[in-house]
């Protein structure tokens, strides 16, 4: 399979996973030079054609296993050709131009998002109150900080502002000495340590290469593949660093050899997995700031240019279902259902793609009538909200566009318009894993809402290629009909010569690829993250606490007597080893624990629904969850496999509650 295009004169070959050097199309007419691959490193080179052609040869087809990508391939081009049919009977939303910003607003833009905007402006002030950050840094997030600091500093110097830019660079450097003395699981050294722990066979895969840019292709999912851990213990940038530093011998060694496909799952960690929403609104908040940061980070050692997208501003109405902003839907939806988290007609459209049976062949792939779907877009528009809309004159091919022209006409992407580009830049990554720790950071990033929408969705298509065998949809298929729906946005003007589509199509395929299928991983907090939130917390506690003891030395009451009332508030007279976990919707409201090494979060809980009632067991059973609250941590609810007693050591100030989790 090969495309040639007019412009640009550059062929494009696909990937193949067998051992045997393959080039498909291996020539374009007289005069074209034959493609090459070379299978050093598991790569393939193009060669520029000297003749031109006026438009895209046809597709190969093959009966082999390795024309797959041929056929996932055209899926795309022609959703994109399905996507323009469409789009002419629709009205283009209206975009306000807005100045380009330059590299000082935009990193201080980037600042504000990293929570640091006290470091800078008319806000800017004592920089010891951000001293507490920035001390949980790991080096490669501090000198992401110091660079846009450094940025921002010099741009408003420029402008003659009289604002007090702080030097950070001193903090840093106590913050190094520190880490030096008293080395943590941040840094480097025990990075290595750890990322060794994890380390398995290098995950670069085969590339593509279009001009001077590698694209990663998509591979046949039913190829070889080893499994190997994503390291969540240790900053993704620092491990970036010392793959680099290793990637010479590794490569060295595995020269000749073909390297092999990895598959790759979360590590078991008996303090428990922490998952979006686990986590109190406050953790949240720092969790964001921590995953910008490093992901800044990761791209700065990769060498990958990262510019967040300032929003265009666009012209969006104030009601109705499609060109809405999801925050405007989810408000007026809310009025008629309360809590919920993703758009009514969003899960509506969905509900009525999976009556019709996720059996059906082509499903989304095959497109619904243009003028019929123009109709019910206006009869949706008019009926939904009044509840007489006829859900049964709805085809299920009908439905299935409906829910991509709603993705599609959102006035910002779902990806969002300040990360959309950053999403895109995932393809530059070099290798798979840090492709996929990139997109975790990510997903952390985006707003609850296009959050929630997007797992809706990622969950919705799981369930389609779990019907593979009669819809004829493998997670390939959907990820190519898909990703021209979620990654382009002409809002932002991101329109692109044809070589650079090219190019496009097989990135922002494979990254919806990844989304898809490592869904689970990618809701993940990792847990280098919530380590820093701990020790953010650890650290405003005894700062707190400083204030308190001067404030009350002040008020001359006794210093002793209150050190003795705080520790006498942490022992709350509970035996060593044992942890008192308190249950205030159930019948038995308190439990005395005994932690031992097995000891479990779902083993709690087991005990005190031993207690209720037959049918109230069942009823709270799913329902009801341990949570950690306080000492180092805001509130978190534990999953099952959590370990009470190694949880117990690192936060042994916390309580423990059994509760519902809010909706």
């Amino acid at each position: 399979m090969s495309w040639l295009s007019s412009s640009q004169g550059v062929v494009l070959t696909a990937y193949h996973h067998s051992s045997k050097d393959r080039a498909v199309g291996e020539s374009h007419g007289q005069g074209g030079e034959e493609a090459t691959s070379s299978r050093r490193y598991g790569q393939y080179t193009m060669n520029q054609e000297t003749s031109k052609a006026k438009e895209k040869p046809p597709f190969d087809r093959s009966s082999s296993q390795d024309s797959v990508d041929e056929l996932s391939m055209e899926d795309y081009w022609n959703e994109i050709d399905n996507i323009k049919k469409s789009s002419e009977n629709t009205q283009d939303q209206e975009v306000v131009v807005v100045k380009e910003p330059d590299e000082g607003e935009l990193e201080e833009e980037w600042l504000k998002e990293a929570g640091l905007s006290n470091l800078f402006g008319e806000s800017a002030g004592d920089p010891q109150e951000s001293m507490v950050f920035l001390s949980t840094l790991t080096r490669t997030q501090a000198a992401a900080v110091q660079k846009r600091v450094e940025t921002v500093s010099q741009t408003l110097r420029k402008k003659n502002k009289q604002y007090h830019i702080p030097d950070v660079r001193d903090i840093f450097a106590q913050q190094a000495e520190s880490k030096e003395k008293a080395p943590d699981g941040t840094e480097s050294q025990s990075a290595r340590t750890n990322e060794n722990k994890y380390q398995g066979k290098d995950d670069q895969a085969s590339s593509l290469v279009v001009g001077e840019k590698k694209v990663m292709p998509l591979v046949p999912e039913d190829a070889p593949a080893s499994e190997t851990v994503i390291n969540l213990e240790v900053s993704f940038a620092e491990q970036a660093v010392n793959h680099k530093e290793s990637s010479r011998d590794r490569t060295q060694k595995s020269k000749g050899n073909d390297v092999p496909l990895l598959s790759f799952r979360l590590p078991k960690d008996k303090t428990g997995t922490t998952r979006i929403g686990d986590l109190a609104p406050q953790d949240m908040k720092k969790v964001c700031h921590l995953a910008l940061i490093e992901l800044t980070a990761l791209y700065d050692v990769l060498g990958i240019e990262l510019k967040q997208q300032k929003a265009v501003k666009i012209k969006t109405k104030d009601s109705g279902l499609f060109c809405v902003p999801l925050t405007v839907l989810l408000e007026q939806d809310q009025r008629k259902v309360p809590g919920t988290r993703i758009p009514l007609i969003f899960q509506k459209l969905i509900s009525r793609i999976e009556e019709g049976g996720l059996e059906t062949e082509g499903l989304l792939r095959i497109p619904g009538a243009a003028v019929r779907i123009k109709n019910l877009c206006q009869e949706l528009e008019a009926k939904f909200y009044e509840g007489t809309f006829n859900w049964e004159s709805v085809k299920q091919h009908d439905a299935a566009s409906l829910l991509k022209l709603f993705i599609r006409e959102l006035p910002q992407p779902l990806l969002s318009g300040e990360y959309l580009k950053a999403f895109q830049a995932v393809q530059d990554l070099p290798t798979k894993k840090q492709q996929l720790q990139a997109l975790n950071l990510l997903v952390l990033l985006l707003p609850d809402v296009n959050r929630d929408t997007l797992k809706a969705l990622l969950e919705f298509l799981q369930r389609v290629i779990d019907n593979k065998e009669e819809n004829k949809m493998t997670v390939m298929n959907v990820a190519m009909v898909m990703a021209p729906n979620l990654f382009m946005c002409h809002a932002l003007g991101l329109k692109s010569s044809e070589q650079r589509e090219f190019a496009m199509a097989a990135g922002t395929a494979n990254t919806m690829h990844l989304l898809i299928k490592y869904q689970k991983l990618l809701w993940t907090i990792p847990k280098f993250l919530v380590n820093q939130v701990r020790k953010q917390n650890t650290e405003n506690l005894k700062k707190d606490k400083k204030t308190v003891k001067k404030l009350l030395k002040k008020m001359a009451y006794d210093r002793e007597k209150y050190d003795k009332q705080d520790r006498s508030t942490n022992d709350a007279d509970v035996p060593q080893g044992v942890i008192r976990v308190q249950a205030p919707h159930l019948s038995k409201v308190s439990m005395a624990i005994q932690l031992t090494e097995e000891l479990k979060a779902s083993d709690v809980l087991a005990r005190f629904l031993s207690q209720e009632s037959g049918i109230a067991q069942t009823l709270k059973k799913g329902e009801v969850f341990l949570y950690e609250i306080g000492g180092n941590i805001g509130e978190r609810c534990l999953d099952d496999d959590t370990y009470m007693k190694d949880l117990y050591q690192l936060n042994p100030n916390a309580e423990w509650v059994i509760k519902s989790k809010p909706s």
